[in-house]
């Protein structure tokens, strides 16, 4: 049984890191899609992320900074263009999705590298992966910035103003799970899927 308190027996910022992916898990997946000023497109997955308002809806994901303390290029992206499309991506894009959480140079396209055609976003001048089955267009609401250092978190609010579904997927009131086939990010190189499912009845 152990204890920690930060402040007297601090745990490095790595050791926190893998202690929250392996019990923060599994955590849904936003694969972002964003642009610059140039009109270069980025793409990439993040697992800090999740639903944070309904009315208005509002989308949260965490991008990281980087080993040295510098800001992904979606960070840069939104400060440049604050639009971005977030696409669920399910299992049948997930080798797609890891192909673009490698670190390219600034300004190379992870669309190209992944082999993934673009198509536009109703709404927005930032395009969607066409295959995604998914996918909700957003305008920035707010970068919220939590220091500096290595591993510090830029917690993105983006407000939803448009949304592509596969007509597989909803049916208008239900999501079909078999259709989407969600994943979730473990720890490490893991992922999990939603094939093992079980319902518990709310409380009246």
């Amino acid at each position: 049984m152990s204890d920690y308190l930060l402040e007297e027996s601090p745990l490095s910022s790595g050791a926190i890191y893998r202690l929250f992916c392996g019990t923060i898990c599994p955590r849904p997946i936003a694969w972002v899609s964003t642009k610059d000023a140039e009109g270069r497109t980025n793409l990439a997955p993040f697992s800090f992320f999740n639903v944070v308002s309904v009315a208005p809806p509002v989308l949260g994901f965490s991008p990281l900074l980087n080993g040295e303390g510098q800001p992904k290029d979606t960070i840069r992206n939104l400060e440049q263009v604050p639009e971005c499309v977030v696409h669920i991506s399910g299992e049948t894009l997930v080798n797609e999705m890891n192909a673009t959480s490698a670190s390219l140079p600034e300004g190379e396209d992870e669309f190209a590298l992944a082999g993934l055609e673009k198509i536009a976003m109703p709404g927005l001048s930032v395009p969607r992966v066409a295959a995604a089955p998914v996918a909700f267009g957003c305008r920035l609401r707010e970068i919220v910035r939590f220091g500096d250092q290595p591993m510090a978190g830029c917690l993105v609010l983006a407000e939803v103003v448009s949304i592509h579904l596969d007509d597989a997927i909803w049916n208008g009131r239900h999501v079909s799970i078999e259709a989407l086939k969600p994943i979730g990010r473990m720890a490490g190189s893991d992922y999990a899927r939603t094939t093992d499912l079980f319902g518990l009845e709310r409380p009246a």
